[in-house]
């Protein structure tokens, strides 16, 4: 990788560019919103009744915050494979794993 953080071809096509920024953009949104839902539920003190069990509602919004989090994470450990000058799509990427490879 280069100093900046892209892989060893500097030209990376448009495609793979807006992808990436696409599913960073969704990734902030959903800390943006998780946080949000915390923030607003702690201040108006709501609940949520999930099996007979009172739950904060700033708890969901923390567990989407952190889930947010870790989908950027995600996103920017993709942003190192796709940046790769020998990365191609492929549909055989998405078929299942035959055992002897586990």
């Amino acid at each position: 990788m280069d100093q900046n953080g892209k892989g060893t071809d500097s030209t990376v096509t448009k495609e793979k560019f807006v992808s990436i920024m696409l599913l960073r953009i969704l990734s902030i949104m959903i800390m943006l919103a998780g946080a949000l839902l915390a923030v607003v539920s702690f201040a108006g003190g709501t609940y949520v009744t999930v099996l007979t069990s009172r739950i904060p509602g700033a708890v969901f919004g923390l567990v989407i915050l952190f889930l947010g989090i870790r989908y950027f994470l995600s996103v920017r450990k993709l942003k190192a494979e796709v940046y790769k000058s020998d990365s191609k799509f492929s549909w055989s990427n998405f078929g299942q794993k035959s055992k002897d490879k586990m």
